[in-house]
């Protein structure tokens, strides 16, 4: 998630690639504390080793582990900008892995991204996961 994030930005931003250390939030509600993110990049590594046991052809595991990541992710917002277009690019990596399409940035697609910033912002897995098995498409 760093090097994408210092792909991405390196280009914007001196501190691209390196977790944020001032503490931020969005409307109000803090996103996850600076001094607990050994303990949050601990739980995103144990739901990364979780999603990569589940088998490829199971769609709905598939995308409700995805979308746990996701939630996570969102909440730790590790980043001071930049959060959402890394976390996007990191899901469609991990999509990848298990030979399946992601995409949940489609250009005018106004029901894609009102469904991505309601479960994003509510932290609502479910709304993520039916998402993102209506977006999750095996490649070829």
């Amino acid at each position: 998630m760093l090097e994408i994030h210092r792909l991405l930005f390196q280009d914007i931003y001196d501190w691209a690639g390196k977790v944020r250390i001032v503490e931020i939030g969005k409307g109000g509600r803090p996103f996850f504390p600076t001094s607990r993110f050994n303990t949050a990049f601990a739980h995103i590594a144990d739901l990364i080793k979780e999603y990569q046991r589940i088998d490829y052809a199971d769609k709905s595991n598939l995308a409700r582990k995805l979308a746990e990541l996701l939630d996570a992710i969102n909440y730790l917002h590790p980043f001071r900008e930049g959060n959402g277009r890394t976390q996007r690019e990191f899901l469609r990596l991990l999509a990848l892995e298990k030979g399946c399409r992601l995409n949940l940035n489609p250009p005018d697609n106004v029901d894609v991204y009102n469904r991505y910033m309601a479960g994003t912002i509510d932290g609502d897995i479910q709304t993520l996961s039916a998402l993102i098995f209506d977006l999750l498409e095996p490649l070829g």
